[in-house]
């Protein structure tokens, strides 16, 4: 069995994160003096993300296949002491093995969002989903959400490698500029986990939607493609198995990764 470290936390400093964000902005003038943004010399429109498996050291994705995937999955979430893993996500909770498989035909047939299920390589089972969303080829920008992650999968270094993998797939195989990541404001472990994954705090949108019945303010994070070489070196270096003792724990935590960089 691949020893499965619990993940380290990082302190949410958004306002710091924000005021970091502002300043990396660059801007020249046009012929009026007035402010405009810099030129993107020879960029086109991007590809969209494909149903494509991607292959890591501790997991694999593969794009979700109701079939061959949704018992797996029900079982993993079912093994929760409780549903509050459900409580901030637009779908959810299910109350038997039915449902859910219906729910999986519903979204996997879907291209926006493109869900993926995460494979434990140590067992071969299928333990989580998160999905690529708000596709935009012309701008290239895209989303990652719609991430549930069973507990089998929380706090381990798949949780973390599997991040990892659609981040590499969008900055370095399909060469987007902008991934982002929105949650409800008041979900703190979801903020807390896009800091610690290297996202920088945007604000937060006011009322940005209803689900389940009730308000959300969004919470909004992003990396950039300029951002995104460091932040690969820091996954790599965090996911080596050198970083890890005998008994799974880390020798050094993503942030200090980060830091160390700097």
């Amino acid at each position: 069995m691949v020893p499965r470290p619990a993940y380290d936390r990082q302190s949410c400093r958004h306002p710091a994160g924000h005021n970091r964000a502002r300043r990396a902005l660059s801007h020249t003038t046009n012929a009026f003096g007035q402010p405009i943004g810099l030129p993107v010399p020879g960029w086109t429109p991007r590809p969209r993300p494909e149903r494509v498996a991607l292959d890591g050291r501790y997991c694999r994705l593969e794009p979700l296949d109701a079939e061959r995937h949704a018992a797996e999955l029900y079982a993993a979430y079912a093994a929760a002491p409780d549903q509050r893993d459900w409580t901030y996500m637009a779908a959810g909770p299910f109350q038997d093995a039915a449902g859910y498989l219906a729910y999986a035909h519903k979204v996997a047939a879907s291209a926006d969002p493109l869900h993926y299920t995460v494979i434990d390589r140590a067992t071969g089972r299928a333990v989580g989903t998160l999905a690529l969303l708000r596709i935009e080829p012309v701008h290239g920008v895209i989303e990652v959400g719609w991430v549930a992650f069973s507990r089998a999968l929380q706090r381990t270094p798949i949780s973390t490698e599997a991040q990892y993998l659609l981040m590499k797939y969008v900055f370095d195989t399909l060469g987007y500029r902008r991934y982002e990541w929105k949650c409800d404001a008041l979900n703190g472990p979801s903020r807390n986990t896009a800091m610690r994954l290297g996202f920088q705090y945007e604000g937060v949108f006011r009322q940005a939607i209803v689900y389940k019945g009730r308000n959300r303010d969004t919470a909004w994070f992003a990396m950039i493609d300029r951002d995104w070489p460091a932040l690969a070196a820091a996954f790599e270096a965090w996911l080596a198995p050198d970083n890890f003792a005998a008994d799974g724990a880390q020798q050094r935590s993503l942030a200090a990764i980060r830091a160390g960089q700097a």
